[in-house]
């Protein structure tokens, strides 16, 4: 996304550089281009950039004052707007057809075997499932952990959580695949999602219109109660197969 910002107290190119290095500082921010001549400024930014950080970031220099002026839509935004105005069934397609994917391929391969075994099916569809999801997610790290902080009780507080927790869905799909102690591997996925759907559960209920991680940077999914019935299966599979364990 793109905005547009008026900036007086610039009068040459010195001015002109120390503004846009300072403003490039920002957290979030891409590009800055600054028009001396018209004291504006276009700041390109990977996410929305609250108008008082970019303040903030002059306060050293009071004779350069920033304000907002225009929003220039690029095609993030663009595409943002079009997500809005599709039905639900549009919106909500990527990860439907994810679902399908995995879910179709696990029962042909109770299929071919004979014989159906949910538990053994359950044991297949978590593997697919973190396997697909962290591929998604690894597509851009970056991006995924930004956008996981904005609603994770942990990443908001330890943001390398959310690059960490990109290999904690690799590590679980993995140990599911090759059967790696079932016990352990059923109570750490029980116990990530419950911390996930946390902070999810937070995010709906107050209605906050943000973006939803669960396929990384790739698809922009609104945060909804599809996300909350997402974790919320991956921890009913996972007390299922531990309560038949033990």
């Amino acid at each position: 996304m793109k905005h547009t910002y008026k900036i007086s107290g610039m009068t040459c190119a010195s001015c002109q550089a120390k503004v846009q290095h300072l403003l490039s500082q920002v957290k979030g921010v891409n590009k800055v281009t600054i028009d001396l001549e018209k004291g504006e400024a276009d700041v390109a930014m990977q996410y929305h950039v609250e108008t008082s950080e970019l303040k903030n970031a002059l306060k050293e220099h009071p004779k350069y004052q920033l304000s907002r002026q225009t929003v220039e839509m690029s095609n993030t935004i663009a595409t943002a707007l079009e997500e809005e105005q599709k039905s639900w069934l549009e919106t909500y397609r990527p990860i439907f057809l994810v679902f399908g994917y995995i879910t179709g391929i696990t029962i042909l391969v109770q299929a071919v075997s004979g014989y159906f075994n949910l538990m053994q099916w359950m044991n297949h569809f978590m593997a697919g499932f973190f396997l697909v999801f962290s591929f998604f997610k690894m597509l851009n790290v970056k991006g995924f952990a930004e956008s996981y902080a904005m609603y994770d009780i942990i990443a908001k507080r330890i943001k390398s959580y959310g690059y960490i927790y990109v290999f904690i869905e690799l590590s679980l799909g993995i140990a599911y695949l090759i059967g790696f102690n079932p016990l352990l591997t059923n109570i750490v996925t029980a116990i990530v999602m419950i911390i996930s759907i946390v902070g999810v559960l937070q995010s709906v209920l107050n209605k906050q219109k943000i973006k939803c991680a669960c396929l990384g940077d790739v698809f922009n999914l609104p945060m909804s109660t599809i996300t909350i019935i997402e974790d919320a299966l991956m921890i009913g599979m996972s007390l299922i197969m531990l309560i038949n364990i033990l």
